[in-house]
C-alpha cells in the first residue's frame, strides 16, 4: 500500500472513531454497557464505509524464471517401428528429456506426431500417417513470438501434408534426430501408380506406373499388373546404379461391369528386406454406359444410315431405325431421334413426354414446322416452302459439355426451309446458321433442358456431307463420329435433381480419411438443416453391420468412417424423417503407406535443418546434441518481475458486514426505545 492509503485509513480511524463518541458517549449521563455497544457499532460501520471508499490494494512484486521452449517431438507412426527404430527412439526420447541440466536450462514440451499433433509423453507407434508439417503450424502458434529449438526424432518420410522442408520459422533451429537404418539396402518399389477412377466398358483405359530402384548393381526385374488369377500384362524392366527410376504407361480393358480390383507387382530374382512397396492394388469403377437409341423417320434419307453409323462407332450404343406408327413400347429406349417430323409423330412426341424420354429433332424439307411448333415451346418457327443453304458458325462458349472445333465452317451446308426460327425458351446455341457468310441470328444446332429433360435439335438435312467432309479432311470419321456421341452421351444422361444427394469415392486405401457427405433438399429443393441422416455400413464378406449419424456441417452432412479395415463394403444412407434412401458401396484397398520406405530421408532432414540453421544428428550423437543445447547461449532464461494487485477486503463482504452492522444497531437502538 501507499503512504497516501495508510494516511487515509487512519484519518478514517479518527472521523469514525469521533462519530461515534459525539453520537453516542459525548453527552451521556450514563455511560452504559448499551451505549459503548452502540458506540462500537456506530464506529465499525463508518470505518468500514470509508475503508469501503478508499478501496486500499496490496502490490506484490514476485520474481518468475522464464525459461527458453524445448519441443522435443517424436514420430508416432509405424513406419518407426517397421524400419525397427521404435527402441531407440523412445531411448533417445528418455535420454533428452530425463537430462538435468536440460530440465535446469528448458521449459520441456514433449509431443507426438502421425497423421495429427498433440502433447504426450508416451508412444505407442502405430500411426497410419506422417505429416511433419502439422509440427511447424503448431508450434509457431504455441510458442507465438518467441526464439526456441526444436529437437524432432523421425525417420523423415512424410506421407501425407505439404513439403516441410519449407514450413517452419527460420528462426527457430531444428534438430532432427534421424531414426532408422541408413545403409542402402537392394530395393525395388512402386512409388506411384495414376489412374482415372471410372472407365466405360468394353473400352480400354490407361494406366501410368512410376517403378524405383535402390541399389549398387545393374538388375532385370518383371513388372506385371494383374486381375485375380488372370495376368493382364507383363514385360520385363531393367535397372542399374544410373538407372535408378522407370515410368510405364498401358492400357487395360474394361471387360467387367462394376468395381474392379487389379494388382501391379514388380519382382526380382534379387532378395529384397522390404517386399511391401513391390506390389499396389488399384481400383477402377467401369461404368456399363449402354444405350439404346431409335430413328424415327418416315423417309428414307443418306442421314439416317450417317447417324446409325457415327453413334454405333462406339460399342455400348445400340440404333434402332423405325417408322412412326411401328413404334411400340417407348421405355426401352434412352433417346430418340426424330428425323423430320410430321403430323405422323403425334403419338411419338406424347409417348416420349409420358416415358420422359429425351429427344434428338432433326429438321428438314420434308418437315412439319406447324406441327412441331404445337409439340414444343422451345423454337418458333416461321418458315416458308423455300429451300435454303445454311452453313454452320461455332459458339466457342458453349458450356453444357466439352466439344472441340472439328472444323463446322467448312461443312457443307445444311438444307431447311427459309424463313424465321426464334428462340422461346431457355436453349444453349452450338452452332448458329448463317447464309452464304452473312450471320442469320438464328440456332442450327441448340440443346434445351428443362426440369432434367433434354432435347436437341439440328436445323437441316444433309448432315451425311458433314461426315463424309470429316473423313476427307482427316482421313477419318472418328472426329465427327466423337461429336455425335458427346450429343448422344448428353441426351442419355439423367439430370434430375434428387431430395438426397451423397457424395463419396469408390475406392480408398488403407489408412486414409473416409469421408462420405450428404446434402439432403426439402421439396423447394432448399438444404435441409434440420435432417436426421444415418448411414449404416456392411462388410460384404463379413456381413458385420455398423450405424452412424452424420452430423451437419456449414452446407452438408458428414460422417468418417476411420477404422475399416480392408474389404468391399455396402451402405445405404437414410433420412428419418422422409425416409429417403440412397444406397451404393465402396472398397478399402489394403495397402499401408507406412511400409512402403526401407531408408530414412537423411536428405530432406538434412536439408530442413539447414534451411533452420540448426544441425542433423544419428542416434549415435545424441550426447552431442544436449550438448550443443546446453552452450548455446541463444537460449538464456529471462527473469520477469510480476506485479499483483489484489484490493485488501473484498468489497461484496465489506457491504454485507456494513448491513449488519447498521441493522444491529437499529435493532438495539428500538430495543432499548432510543428512536
Amino acid at each position: 500500500m501507499t503512504t497516501t492509503t495508510i494516511l487515509l485509513i487512519i484519518l478514517s480511524l479518527v472521523v469514525a472513531g469521533g462519530l461515534s463518541f459525539y453520537h453516542y458517549l459525548y453527552k451521556a449521563k450514563n455511560k452504559s454497557k448499551v451505549s459503548l455497544f452502540l458506540a462500537f457499532l456506530r464506529f465499525a460501520s463508518i470505518f468500514s464505509i470509508l475503508l469501503l471508499l478508499i478501496n486500499p490494494i496490496i502490490t506484490k512484486n514476485t520474481l518468475e524464471i522464464v525459461k527458453t521452449p524445448l519441443a522435443v517431438v517424436v514420430d508416432n507412426s509405424n513406419s518407426i517401428t517397421f524400419l525397427n527404430a521404435n527402441e531407440k527412439a523412445l531411448e533417445m526420447y528418455k535420454k533428452i528429456t530425463s537430462n538435468t541440466a536440460i530440465q535446469d536450462k528448458f521449459d520441456l514440451q514433449t509431443y507426438q506426431f502421425d497423421r495429427e499433433f498433440e502433447p504426450s509423453s508416451t508412444f505407442n507407434f502405430k500411426g497410419t500417417q506422417t505429416n511433419l508439417e502439422a509440427i511447424a503450424k503448431n508450434l509457431k502458434s504455441i510458442n507465438r513470438n518467441v526464439i526456441f529449438p526444436t529437437v524432432i526424432i523421425t525417420d523423415g518420410n512424410q506421407t501425407s501434408g505439404n513439403d516441410y522442408v519449407y514450413s517452419f520459422d527460420a528462426s527457430n533451429k531444428v534438430f532432427p534426430i534421424i531414426v532408422g537404418d541408413t545403409t542402402k539396402l537392394f530395393d525395388l518399389k512402386i512409388n506411384q501408380l495414376n489412374v482415372n477412377k471410372y472407365a466405360f466398358y468394353k473400352n480400354k483405359f490407361p494406366v501410368e506406373v512410376f517403378l524405383q530402384y535402390s541399389g549398387t548393381k545393374s538388375v532385370s526385374a518383371d513388372f506385371s499388373i494383374s486381375q485375380g488369377n488372370s495376368v493382364l500384362s507383363k514385360q520385363s524392366i531393367s535397372f542399374s546404379p544410373s538407372k535408378k527410376t522407370a515410368t510405364i504407361n498401358l492400357l487395360l480393358p474394361a471387360n467387367k461391369v462394376g468395381s474392379q480390383v487389379f494388382k501391379a507387382s514388380i519382382s526380382s530374382k534379387e532378395k529384397e528386406k522390404n517386399t511391401f512397396n513391390n506390389n499396389k492394388n488399384f481400383a477402377v469403377e467401369v461404368i456399363d454406359q449402354k444405350t439404346n437409341v431409335a430413328i424415327i423417320s418416315a423417309i428414307n434419307h443418306p442421314d439416317i444410315a450417317a447417324l446409325k453409323h457415327a453413334i454405333e462407332t462406339n460399342a455400348q450404343r445400340k440404333v434402332t431405325i423405325v417408322k412412326p406408327n411401328e413404334i411400340k413400347s417407348l421405355q426401352d429406349y434412352t433417346v430418340l431421334i426424330l428425323y423430320q417430323p410430321t403430323g405422323e409423330f403425334k403419338s411419338a412426341f406424347e409417348g416420349a413426354k409420358l416415358a420422359g424420354v429425351n429427344t434428338f429433332i432433326i429438321t428438314g424439307n420434308n418437315t412439319d414446322f406447324n406441327f412441331l411448333n404445337e409439340q414444343q415451346n422451345s423454337l418458333s418457327f416461321r418458315l416458308s416452302g423455300q429451300k435454303e443453304d445454311y452453313l454452320a458458325g461455332f459458339n466457342s462458349q458453349f458450356n453444357l459439355f466439352a466439344i472441340d472445333n472439328i472444323g463446322f465452317e467448312n461443312f457443307p451446308p445444311l438444307q431447311n426451309p427459309f424463313g424465321n426460327v426464334t428462340v422461346t425458351g431457355n436453349v444453349s446455341v452450338l452452332l448458329s446458321s448463317k447464309i452464304r457468310n452473312i450471320e442469320t441470328n438464328s440456332p442450327l444446332l441448340v440443346f434445351t433442358e428443362n426440369q432434367g429433360k433434354r432435347s436437341a435439335f439440328l436445323l437441316g438435312e444433309n448432315s451425311w456431307k458433314w461426315r463424309l467432309k470429316s473423313h476427307i479432311d482427316n482421313q477419318s470419321f472418328e472426329k465427327f463420329d466423337i461429336f455425335i456421341d458427346k450429343i448422344i452421351q448428353f441426351l442419355a444422361s439423367n439430370n434430375a435433381k434428387k431430395p438426397l444427394v451423397v457424395e463419396h469415392e469408390s475406392f480408398y486405401n488403407s489408412g486414409e480419411a473416409i469421408e462420405i457427405t450428404a446434402q439432403y433438399f426439402n421439396k423447394n429443393y432448399e438444404f435441409d438443416e434440420k435432417a436426421r441422416l444415418t448411414i449404416a455400413v456392411s462388410n460384404i464378406k463379413t456381413k458385420q453391420t455398423k450405424n452412424y449419424d452424420l452430423l451437419k456441417a456449414n452446407n452438408s452432412y458428414k460422417v468418417n468412417l476411420d477404422g475399416l479395415t480392408a474389404g468391399s463394403y455396402n451402405f445405404s444412407v437414410k433420412e428419418l424423417n422422409s425416409k429417403t434412401t440412397y444406397s451404393s458401396h465402396f472398397e478399402i484397398l489394403d495397402f499401408d503407406i507406412e511400409k512402403q520406405f526401407v531408408n530414412p530421408d537423411v536428405e530432406k532432414l538434412s536439408q530442413l535443418a539447414l534451411q533452420t540453421q540448426g544441425k542433423a544428428y544419428f542416434p549415435d550423437q545424441t550426447d552431442a546434441l544436449i550438448k550443443s543445447l546446453l552452450e548455446n547461449e541463444e537460449y538464456k532464461s529471462i527473469q520477469k518481475n510480476n506485479v499483483t494487485k489484489t484490493p485488501l477486503i473484498d468489497w461484496v463482504w465489506l457491504l454485507v458486514l456494513i448491513s449488519i452492522l447498521l441493522a444491529t444497531e437499529w435493532f438495539v437502538r428500538k430495543y432499548n426505545g432510543l428512536l
